[in-house]
């Protein structure tokens, strides 16, 4: 890992219910209890690959509280690093979490409220919500819905509210580094990262990436990113010593 092999202690891990993390366990039937204290039995499934922004963040700010547990972490240099839409996420634990230090958002996705754009959008997200809390309709089995190009099934009333964009500017002492691809063909950068850089309060910058589109910054523009990451790191997490 770039960060690594450039001195930081770094940790990454996968969302629950994506790659090797395990997913959350729901009953699939009424449970069955006992007398109190006994096991309860139950039949479960277990929900994987759902796009829940909600959850994800809280994965993250347990990793931010776990990591602060081991010995190796500076707890006064901690930085986070987010891709696509977990380049809002990272915002997000910013806003909330004033232990994190500096943050980079590579090609971010940060405003989710087109759930509720339009009367279709929003009937659509108010009425899978309804369904689900009375049973109607469950979760996606894994890999059985795409967004475009996409992977992963939206949770549309878990996303409605979720706008790490107005964000930026609840967490003044967090340097923001928004690197953005100047051919983004996912969403407009003027309303993502453009956005979150212009209400950011600390230390800012923003990087347009030329003649690259969204996963970019996956291939030809890999090396030119990770530098660009690990200088923002240097300079906001070492100081003095990457003056040196």
């Amino acid at each position: 890992m770039a960060f690594a092999r450039s001195g930081y202690f770094a940790v990454a891990f996968d969302y629950r219910g994506w790659g090797k993390s395990e997913g959350r366990i729901v009953s699939t039937r009424p449970l069955v209890r006992g007398k109190s204290g006994d096991p309860i039995a139950a039949d479960v499934t277990e929900i994987r690959e759902v796009v829940d922004p909600l959850d994800q963040t809280t994965d993250l700010a347990n990793a931010i509280h776990w990591v602060c547990g081991e010995k190796q972490c500076d707890r006064d240099r901690i930085g986070l690093w987010g891709s696509s839409y977990s380049g809002g996420h990272v915002v997000y634990a910013a806003a909330r979490d004033a232990r994190v230090k500096a943050t980079v958002s590579q090609v971010p996705g940060m405003d989710s409220r087109f759930v509720l754009a339009g009367i279709k959008a929003k009937e659509q997200t108010f009425d899978e919500a309804t369904k689900r809390t009375h049973g109607e309709i469950g979760y996606p089995p894994p890999s059985a819905v795409t967004v475009g190009s996409l992977r992963g099934a939206p949770i549309r009333e878990r996303l409605m509210n979720y706008a790490p964009v107005e964000e930026a500017d609840k967490a003044p002492g967090c340097a923001m580094l928004f690197l953005i691809a100047e051919k983004e063909e996912l969403f407009n950068n003027n309303d993502h990262g453009v956005k979150a850089f212009n209400r950011a309060k600390g230390p800012k910058k923003l990087v347009e990436i030329p003649n690259i589109t969204h996963y970019g910054v996956y291939n030809e523009a890999r090396q030119q990113v990770q530098k660009l990451a690990i200088e923002w790191f240097d300079e906001h997490l070492k100081g003095s010593e990457a003056e040196k």
